[in-house]
């Protein structure tokens, strides 16, 4: 049996969540969502997870945080930030953290998946 590689995309837009999780199975991808940080961060995919698709702004603990969070408790999980927010400091923060990539909405299925690529090549 072949391990897919798996994807966690955790965003409070139940559109956003639904049309990565299509993309990423229509590539072959095993792919999981999650309303919030906090949902991830409660599931059983936390350690299963290949490559996360992270927003930014969430009620709750934010994805900044969220990122903070798996990096200080050496959860070694590639994380790409998805944002409609041209927030600057925020972009350099995510960076600065070790984010593959920091994509601004609407981006292109080609930027994403150039970047999960990325990410994947980094477990």
């Amino acid at each position: 049996m072949v391990n897919l590689p798996s994807i966690s995309v955790v965003d409070d837009d139940e559109s956003i969540r639904e049309s990565l999780r299509g993309l990423m199975r229509s590539i072959g991808f095993s792919a999981n969502i999650f309303a919030s940080a906090e949902e991830f961060l409660n599931s059983d995919h936390l350690r299963k997870t290949d490559c996360l698709i992270l927003d930014v702004r969430m009620p709750g603990m934010n994805g900044l945080e969220l990122q903070h969070q798996l990096m200080v408790s050496r959860r070694e999980i590639p994380v790409i930030f998805i944002t409609a927010h041209g927030d600057e400091e925020a972009r350099a923060r995510a960076l600065e953290e070790g984010a593959v990539a920091y994509l601004f909405k609407p981006f292109s299925e080609d930027a994403l998946l150039n970047a999960v690529h990325a990410a994947l090549e980094l477990k």
